[in-house]
């Protein structure tokens, strides 16, 4: 019986879609453009992170020890700001290797090369270069390298200077961007999601009221709700299924085409090749919200004539 039943209501439901055909294509449109909406926010926010990534990579603290300071004690402060859970990787720089940067990096100034030459010793100390997890756990770094200070023998500190401070500027805008830019995606979204349903949910109530009579009829012999409301639901799980299909369709030739743009601009991220990639995820995105919003807005739709 639940076999034969649930079989009426998708037929009854499939029926009613092509019979409506003109409110049906009129809700399908509105439900693609309201999908593309949803998926232009999902590129715009993997090209907004991936230009955060980078500019989130070019941000470190360097840590500049003296020219004296003993390598033992460098490893084993090496080793102490690698423990720190805010610390993704630390990199060495040696006095020889920043003594040949210098010289690659002024390689056409003869007047410096020769200056450093005369000095007869490497001037460079060593340092290091820390990367945080997150750019507000910078500040935690410094503290620790002020708070704890490795010392010689004579008691004075092998640090010679840490660029916090000078960096300071840059890595707050870029935490106070990359907080503004989640809670911005996040408003977004969630206004998105709500004009979805109320869109949906009056364009599918333009469907429900021409079909009221029928409604009207089969509460008269004894239909249930659910037998009532199914036809619709069906209708509606159509509405949100094809306009998910036809935005990823629309999405293949605009991001396709928008591929070198954002490669050019952005450094780096191909729309396009983002969309192959992350297809099975927009897909199953684009879809599941598609049939959510179509169910949902056919639900609360009908509920006015279930009532009455």
């Amino acid at each position: 019986m639940f076999v034969t039943n649930l079989r009426r209501i998708i037929k009854a439901g499939i029926v009613s879609f092509f019979r409506n055909g003109l409110v049906s294509f009129s809700t399908v449109f509105v439900m693609t453009l309201t999908l593309m909406l949803i998926g232009f926010l999902l590129f715009s926010n993997a090209v907004l992170n991936s230009a955060l990534s980078q500019i989130r990579d070019k941000v470190d603290v360097n840590v500049y020890f003296t020219v004296d300071a003993p390598q033992n004690k460098i490893e084993e402060l090496k080793s102490q700001i690698e423990k720190l859970p805010e610390v993704s990787y630390v990199k060495e720089t040696s006095r020889k290797e920043a003594l040949a940067t210098f010289k690659e990096r002024h390689k056409n100034d003869q007047l410096t090369l020769q200056a450093v030459d005369e000095l007869g010793d490497n001037p460079f100390g060593a340092s290091l270069a820390i990367k945080a997890i997150e750019p507000s756990q910078y500040e935690s770094i410094a503290n620790f390298l002020s708070q704890d200070p490795v010392l010689t023998a004579d008691g004075s500190s092998i640090i010679e200077d840490v660029n916090y401070f000078q960096n300071k500027l840059v890595i707050e805008r870029l935490n106070s961007i990359i907080i503004a830019t989640e809670r911005f995606g996040l408003a977004v979204a969630l206004v998105f999601a709500l004009a979805s349903i109320l869109i949906t949910f009056n364009t599918v109530r333009i469907a429900i009221h021409t079909a009221r009579e029928e409604i009207k009829v089969m509460r008269l012999v004894g239909a249930s709700n659910m037998f009532i409301r199914g036809p619709f639901l069906v209708e509606g799980i159509l509405y949100g299924l094809l306009a998910s299909i036809f935005a990823l369709m629309l999405f293949y030739p605009m991001t396709f085409y928008a591929g070198r743009y954002t490669e050019a601009w952005f450094g780096g991220i191909n729309i396009f090749s983002y969309y192959i990639s992350h297809f099975v995820f927009i897909f199953f995105v684009l879809t599941g919200v598609g049939i959510l919003f179509g169910a949902l807005s056919s639900f609360l739709a009908v509920q006015k004539y279930l009532k009455t």
